[in-house]
Parts: structure tokens; sequence; C-alpha cells
């Protein structure tokens, strides 16, 4: 499947704005990330989620169930609920948007237990796995606790046709130092050839660019 030029247009603008912290330039080969197994070997929390626009959630407030509700985030980051208006949402852990629904409706109700539920999820970017370039769907997935390689690639319905899967990129950002590291990956290896070595461990941002074949 050839790209489209929106693709295309992707694909460039992310490649321009990369700085190669790990390559040292000068076409050095880029680092590979350590092998992840095919299923954790142990399941453990991932970082806390941060609540998106468009997400939408349930706020139960106990005892008060004319002040709970189900409300989609809007996309300028706001919630409004009974009582409180455009209420600031994104950035916010659930833990902490009901903390602040708990100081709102103090105003209102004596000492107020609040809950936030998060139904159904798109993230921030900051907390998707996009995928771009050579795949049957291009598409920013919701990062999930322990994923994978392997996990975002079935999401996305593999490689495309002409898709040159082993010189794939994996872009990270790194919140502490605030660079960008990119690595190599091995795509074709993982799903033609079913080499455990080449699946990777993904982190909420990664950005994995799949370039097609010159020939």
């Amino acid at each position: 499947m050839r790209l489209s030029g929106v693709s295309r247009g992707l694909i460039a603008a992310l490649m321009a704005s990369t700085t190669l912290t790990a390559c040292g330039g000068g076409g050095a080969a880029r680092p590979e990330l350590p092998p992840a197994t095919f299923v954790a070997n142990k399941e453990q929390p991932g970082e806390e989620y941060i609540i998106g626009p468009l997400d939408s959630l349930s706020i139960f407030v106990w005892r008060n169930p004319e002040l709970s509700s189900k409300v989609q985030v809007r996309p300028d980051g706001r919630i409004t609920t009974p009582l409180i208006s455009d209420m600031p949402a994104v950035g916010k852990t659930p833990a902490m948007l009901a903390a602040d629904m708990k100081l709102a409706l103090g105003e209102y109700i004596k000492d107020p237990i609040v809950s936030v539920i998060v139904d159904s999820f798109s993230g921030t970017f900051s907390q998707q796995v996009r995928i771009v370039g050579a795949t049957q769907k291009p598409a920013s997935l919701p990062y999930r606790a322990n994923m994978t390689l392997l996990d975002a690639m079935i999401a996305v319905g593999g490689l495309g046709e002409y898709a040159a899967g082993n010189k794939a990129r994996l872009i990270r950002y790194d919140r502490k130092t605030g660079k960008q590291t990119e690595y190599g990956l091995r795509i074709n290896k993982l799903l033609k050839d079913g080499d455990a070595s080449a699946n990777v461990k993904l982190e909420p941002g990664d950005v994995i660019i799949i370039p097609e074949s010159m020939f």
C-alpha cells in the first residue's frame, strides 16, 4: 500500500523535528532497545493516567446522586457538571480532578466525597503511541501498561505491502532531559520471522515511523 500525500508530509515533518541524540551523526547505526517478552513476566501498573480531551468520565458524589453525572471532556479540556461550570480536566489524574471537584462542591455541600472514573479514553498525546508510514492503518493508540511493539503492530493491522519494517524507527522523548532519542526497530524480523528479540517495550508518547522500501 503506497503512502498518501498526508502520510508522506507527516513523516517528513516528524523527521525534520527529530533531534538524533543517540546516533552521533554521520550515518551511525541507531541503537536498539532491549528485547521484551511477548507476555510481561510481571504485570504492573503503568504511569498514572492523565485525562485527555474527549475522554468520557463518570463522576460520583456520595449521597448526592443529583450531583453525580457522566460527562465528556470538551476539546478545550474542560467539563461542566451540576453546580460546576468549566472545570479544567485535561492534564489531571482522576484523583486530582476528584480533589478539585471536592473543593468546588464544598461551597455548596458539607464534606463532599467525590470519585472520578474514566469510562472511555483517548488520552493526551503524551500518553499515546503513534504509528505512521507504511502500515495497514496508521493510528494513534492509547498507551496501555506493559504495551509492546507486537501489541501496537497488531492494533494497526501489521505492515503495508511495501514496508521496510527492518528500517523502522522509534522516537522517544525523555521528559527528564527534554531530548528525543531515535532507536532502530526490526519489525520484519518480529512479524515475519517470529524473532522474539525484535519485540520491545513501548512507553507513553512513543512515535514509530515505518518507511517504504525503495524497491
